[in-house]
């Protein structure tokens, strides 16, 4: 059975006020979430409050990145244990603005894969193509690429437990979302990438979200595919009011189907 996950990526984004209005915003809501796997995701900064207000809501915190030492002379640098320590069970890890800005690579983000599972962290592995590949037809070797880079030397006990996200890099932040057939075409082929290397069971387990301008207008559409497992919400989870209506267009599509891997959702 694979549970529907709704997770937001709030960014650089919000003060101490702004954080804690839009967490009491969502935990609000929290009681109508039956169902649904919510995450939430704000800056380090605010992850300690985060984990203390959520605690007893049933709502998951994760934080935005993570290195991938245990501790050391790394200035500037949050280990997977001291996430943990924290009360964090969720991590973000090569999100395309990582990949850009930071120049994270396929063996970087591998690292911090395998440094996260050991920590006891779920880590949201973001992959996706950017325009000019997409134009070029290279969508698939990337998202191939990245996947098996990214998933290398991990066994598949750990891959069922990682949660995968599809975020076409020209979507995002963007307000052009993929089509909802192009979106579970990518979603199927990483389902069937995954399953080329591990078996049936784990690439049937493994959530994949989708993430590039999801909002409450697409959010049901996207989220009634038979591969698409949740979503990785962006400006949209900076409103309470928006986000929790995503998550509730995740609850009305959370009733068991029988997907093509033959492993119910």
């Amino acid at each position: 059975m694979r549970n529907i996950v709704v997770a937001g990526n709030w960014k650089m984004n919000t003060h101490r006020e702004e954080a804690t209005s839009l967490i009491d915003g969502v935990l609000r809501e929290a009681g109508n979430f039956g169902g649904v796997d919510v995450v939430l995701f704000p800056p380090y900064l605010f992850l300690d409050m985060a984990v203390q207000k959520c605690r007893k809501s049933g709502i998951g915190v994760g934080a935005q990145n993570a290195f991938y030492k245990k501790r050391g002379a790394y200035t500037g640098e949050i280990s997977p244990v001291m996430l943990r320590d924290i009360g964090c069970d969720y991590v973000i890890l090569g999100h395309s603005e990582r990949r850009h800005y930071f120049d994270e690579t396929n063996a970087i983000i591998n690292k911090k894969m395998k440094s996260c599972l050991e920590a006891g962290l779920t880590p949201v592995l973001c992959i996706g193509e950017t325009l000019t590949q997409r134009q070029q037809g290279k969508t698939f070797d990337i998202l191939n690429d990245q996947i098996v880079y990214g998933l290398e030397g991990i066994d598949g006990s750990f891959i069922k437990k990682t949660i995968i996200a599809y975020e076409p890099v020209w979507a995002i932040g963007t307000g052009i979302s993929a089509s909802i057939t192009k979106a579970q075409e990518a979603h199927e082929y990483i389902r069937k990438t995954i399953e080329s290397f591990t078996d049936t069971e784990a690439a049937g387990q493994i959530r994949i979200l989708y993430g590039g301008s999801v909002n409450t207008k697409n959010a049901r559409e996207l989220l009634e595919e038979d591969d698409i497992d949740g979503a990785l919400v962006g400006g949209a989870s900076l409103k309470p009011e928006s986000f929790c209506e995503i998550v509730k267009s995740g609850k009305a599509t959370s009733q068991p189907i029988l997907g093509r891997t033959g492993y119910q959702r």
